[in-house]
């Protein structure tokens, strides 16, 4: 089956009044599959759109279904800025006959187009289609970090069925699993139950709450340079810069800083995917998070023209090596910091036998803040997370 089965073209004609888009506008520059066109060659693309409409499981936000059509209104008329990179919107997977065919039609395209080193770029649909991101990387048999901007930790009940407010916890329970590490980015403390952070830690993973997040916005970095997929809660985003989701509160980012974060997502060599969700047009205000979602995605792009290169390791002359002994000479902690991009990497150790499943997490990145923190010998919280993992 190829993947162009389960795509439905755009209809241009609803778009910017069926006019054509200025010189220079990604509307102008993107291949889109639209009404009477052919789908696009998916040669030397390094991006692909695809819009989702199926809202069936995205609890209290009926509508998010049709946001990618909104969205595309707003991101086609900003301008292209010369990203020099090829980039196709490959149109609509369309609700199947059940939300499973949606499911296996959003996996199936996503790990062809990242067996193909396209990364796709998912929009519309309910936090649950993060389900079917996750998924894709599992018909690739693809150990990864996942990385989500969300307000909560979506782990639900055992027994409750996947819906947007619990495909984290299915995504757990997967047998086999392949997930390695789950960073979550600005949980509010009284939206999560102490039950789930308890279970956070005992699975040693990231999570960081939106006051510590937002005091230093540029410690996300280092935390979706270790992703390879993220999917972002638009909920997360504040209800007055975002009022275009059912389930959007007082407290929040700001919308500059979810660019900041989406454009350190396109900076990520490792990142392989990102999806926006819960995006609903029933909700929003005169089009203002459907604007602003296209400009984290306008970010993101801009970030992807901006990656160093720099992962995975190509020579030692490219990085200084940092030797730091703590602890009464217990662990020696090894540090790297890129000549090209001054980013900060740590050498976490792990048995021989497992070298090969988990090779690609044998480097964590990190900040120039956790190396001083080890300079004064404290342990980096994430060293030893995943050490814990490896060991």
């Amino acid at each position: 089956m190829e993947i162009n089965d389960f795509f439905s073209p755009v209809d241009l004609s609803v778009l910017n009044d069926g006019n054509p888009y200025p010189k220079n506008s990604l509307g102008s520059t993107i291949k889109i599959y639209a009404d009477g066109m052919e789908f696009p060659s998916l040669e030397n693309v390094k991006m692909a759109i695809i819009g989702v409409e199926d809202d069936r499981k995205a609890v209290n936000n009926e509508g998010c279904g049709q946001a990618s059509n909104y969205i595309r209104e707003y991101l086609y008329k900003l301008s292209d800025h010369k990203f020099n990179i090829n980039i196709v919107d490959l149109g609509i997977i369309k609700a199947g006959h059940s939300v499973e065919d949606t499911y296996f039609a959003v996996s199936t395209a996503c790990s062809e187009l990242i067996s193909r080193k396209i990364i796709p770029v998912i929009i519309g649909g309910g936090n649950d289609i993060a389900f079917a991101q996750y998924q894709a990387y599992e018909k690739l048999q693809q150990t990864i970090n996942m990385v989500a901007i969300d307000q909560n930790f979506d782990l639900g009940d055992a027994d409750e069925g996947l819906n947007s407010k619990t495909y984290l916890g299915k995504i757990i329970l997967q047998q086999p699993n392949y997930l390695f590490n789950y960073s979550n980015i600005g949980y509010q403390t009284y939206f999560v139950d102490p039950k789930e952070l308890e279970l956070m830690n005992k699975l040693y993973f990231d999570v960081y709450r939106l006051g510590q997040v937002r005091s230093k916005i540029e410690d996300v970095e280092p935390i979706v340079r270790n992703a390879d997929m993220l999917s972002f809660d638009i909920s997360s985003i504040r209800q007055s810069d975002a009022p275009g989701c059912y389930n959007t509160t007082p407290n929040g980012f700001y919308g500059e800083e979810a660019c900041q974060m989406t454009r350190y997502a396109g900076m990520s060599d490792k990142l392989t995917s990102i999806g926006f969700y819960e995006i609903n047009p029933k909700k929003d205000k005169a089009g203002q998070t459907a604007h602003l979602t296209a400009q984290m995605i306008w970010y993101f792009v801009e970030g992807y023209c901006n990656r160093k290169q720099d992962f995975p390791f190509k020579s030692g002359a490219d990085y200084t090596k940092f030797r730091v002994v703590i602890k009464d000479n217990q662990y020696e902690l090894v540090f790297f910091k890129s000549v090209k991009s001054d980013r900060w990497w740590m050498e976490v150790p792990y048995p021989p036998d497992k070298r090969l499943k988990f090779e690609r997490h044998y480097w964590v990145p990190c900040s120039y803040d956790e190396y001083q923190e080890a300079c004064k010998d404290e342990m980096p919280d994430r060293w030893w997370q995943t050490f814990q993992k490896l060991g």
